[in-house]
């Protein structure tokens, strides 16, 4: 292995050795990760060995092994070898079956990671593996915590569209606060990039009859909707195939919602369902996401029903409206912008400057006239003011939707759980955030997922474990934002609820070894590449499967802690939970600092030894920290 090492370095050291940014050129190269913090400080202890800022070939083998040689892979390695030095395909192939629980391995996958990862010619004509070779296997995907099967489309795709729940944003045009943030088309791309299938798109009459989309009566930045709608054409199934919804808050003018129409028609052409597919109406289902590949649809008000907008279709009726008394529509703006004086405000004069910003509410029922041009493009999902269980259950159509505000819906789950379940088994619900959340905070969308809610809308612009437990959740069957709901959710006799989940628990026994850490983010405390990490891990899920565990802090170091720490999680229900890895860095007793999170649905946990990757409070992958962890089930 040894020629192998300096075959693969000598060229860059040929004219003499090498500096820093040599070093770092090399490594990059051999496509190995590393934090710049970290490698300076490893490389700083080596060059202290002797004078001068620059390395020779040995002192570059001793960065490298310093960096990829982890002893915990060493000694795994070591178990399964015969000499310590070489891994034969069938010590492989043990390891895979009683370490990594692969009961279905054979010769042909021990010998395809040989092929796939071990990077030394003579060993791997052997059909055996070095150690470089095991290091990399246990670095790539294939021994990520989240399993590669869920990381493609394998959920069945043809059942109705409300039994899924559907990647879904709330004020998709914002990129920071509801007051003041600029409104900007990167909300959209960068959505709809995250694979999200459900938009949302608040219209106002703007100048020279264009349509604009904004946050009514703030101070937002204004986009033409015309903009908005020609980067949805051109993003719309870059992530995903699968229909995607366009939900409009709208509050145009007849005249303007004609534009609208115009603008879908022509900007989106094929791409949108102007008729409901083959023509037929089935008026007891929703078609499935798989019917619907590569559609957008639109979800507003509708004037009178869907046989009779197809009847129309055959007549021309341009410039025509109709009037609509809001008492049988739904209008979420008058929830969406509460008067801001009802948050208790310190002072009553702050109170009443801010509320200036926003419409008092008002009680009296309004008349809001829609254009049959957009009505007529609402198809499956027809916005439909939500009045109470009872009467949806009488009157409801399949094709019409509810959407609640989240303070209402959290009652309503205290006090209505089995009724609130029967009625997402029926119908697609769209949860949103309340309208005095200034600052876009976001909140826990796992209370509504229990109960069954398609559409848990999110601020996708605001960070935080909200935010982290809806990438999560939709890391599940392939990123394609639509995830098939536990069938306990989509039985319509079901009696399961969150709080009493009886005869539907299926107990899971699951042990978590905590190992090691990997080029943690140093704290932003630290000069150099220091940090006091400890790890929270946290269920989330039904209320009796909610828990929080903390491992202890490890002093000073961020590039290779060891915790070897045993966490255990009894959970009921499976099938909705969700476990969250959070590293920090403990600044004081009482303070802590995020260093990076991963977050993933329990149900796609791999067993064996798994790496974690970490990610930023954006979301972004911290592309060289990682853990490392035992995961074990039954």
């Amino acid at each position: 292995s040894h020629t192998w090492f300096w075959n693969l370095i000598q060229n860059d050291f040929r004219t003499g050795n090498i500096d820093f940014e040599g070093c770092m050129r090399l490594l990059e190269k051999m496509q190995i990760p590393f934090d710049e913090d970290h490698l300076k400080h490893i490389f700083k202890k080596t060059i202290d060995k002797h004078s001068g800022d620059i390395i020779s070939m040995d002192d570059f083998k001793a960065i490298y092994r310093a960096l990829v040689h982890r002893p915990e892979f060493e000694e795994l390695f070591k178990a399964y070898s015969t000499d310590g030095k070489i891994l034969p395909d069938g010590q492989l192939l043990k390891f895979l079956v009683k370490e990594q629980f692969q009961t279905e391995a054979n010769e042909t996958t021990a010998l395809e990671i040989i092929m796939k990862y071990e990077p030394i010619d003579e060993v791997r004509t052997k059909r055996m593996m070095s150690f470089e070779g095991f290091v990399r296997y246990m670095n790539s995907e294939e021994c990520s915590i989240f399993k590669s099967q869920h990381r493609t489309i394998y959920q069945d795709m043809n059942q109705p569209l409300c039994d899924y729940f559907i990647s879904s944003s709330h004020n998709t045009y914002l990129i920071a606060d509801q007051l003041m943030g600029p409104s900007h088309l990167w909300g959209y791309t960068s959505a709809l990039l995250k694979g999200c299938r459900c938009l949302e798109i608040d219209c106002w009459d703007g100048n020279n009859n264009e349509p604009i989309v904004y946050h009514g009566h703030t101070l937002t930045s204004k986009i033409p909707f015309r903009s908005v709608v020609h980067v949805i054409d051109k993003y719309a199934f870059m992530s995903s195939a699968y229909p995607l919804v366009l939900s409009l808050e709208n509050h145009c003018s007849p005249k303007q919602q004609e534009v609208m129409a115009d603008c879908l028609k022509t900007i989106l052409g094929d791409k949108l369902l102007s008729a409901p597919i083959g023509g037929e109406v089935d008026m007891t289902r929703l078609p499935s996401p798989e019917a619907l590949k590569f559609k957008v649809l639109i979800k507003n008000k509708k004037v009178g029903t869907l046989e009779q907008s197809l009847l129309r279709m055959e007549e021309d009726y341009h410039g025509e409206t109709e009037e609509l008394s809001d008492s049988d529509s739904e209008d979420a703006s008058s929830e969406d912008t509460l008067p801001l004086q009802q948050g208790r405000s310190p002072s009553k004069r702050k109170g009443e400057r801010k509320s200036s910003l926003l419409p008092q509410k008002k009680t009296k029922v309004r008349k809001t006239k829609i254009a049959l041009a957009l009505s007529d493009l609402v198809i499956y999902t027809k916005s439909q003011k939500f009045v109470s269980f009872e009467h949806s259950l009488q009157h409801q159509q399949c094709y019409e939707n509810n959407s609640i505000g989240e303070a209402h819906a959290r009652k309503l789950v205290r006090i209505s759980a089995k009724e609130f379940i029967s009625h997402t088994t029926r119908f697609i619900t769209r949860i949103y955030p309340k309208g005095t959340r200034m600052s876009s905070s976001n909140y826990n969308p796992q209370e509504f997922w229990n109960v069954g809610c398609q559409m848990v809308a999110l601020n996708f612009q605001t960070p935080g474990t909200q935010m982290e437990l809806q990438d999560g959740k939709f890391l599940d069957n392939g990123g394609c934002g639509y995830v098939l709901k536990p069938e306990f959710l989509r039985d319509r006799n079901t009696k399961f609820t969150p709080r009493n989940v009886g005869g539907y628990s299926k107990p899971m026994s699951l042990s978590i070894r905590l190992i090691s850490g990997h080029q943690l983010p140093p704290s932003s405390m630290s000069k150099t590449n220091k940090a006091d990490p400890m790890v929270q891990i946290e269920i989330y899920g039904v209320p009796e499967d909610q828990a929080r565990k903390k491992s202890s802090v490890i002093k000073s170091n961020a590039l290779c802690p060891k915790w070897n720490e045993t966490f255990s999680f009894s959970i009921q229900v499976p099938e909705l939970a969700m476990i969250r890895f959070c590293v920090e860095d403990e600044v004081s007793l009482v303070n802590n600092e995020f260093l990076g999170q991963y977050t993933l649905p329990v149900l796609s946990l791999n067993t064996g030894y798994r790496k974690i990757p970490l990610m930023s409070r954006e979301g972004v992958k911290l592309e060289s920290a990682s853990l490392f962890a035992h995961v074990w089930f039954y």
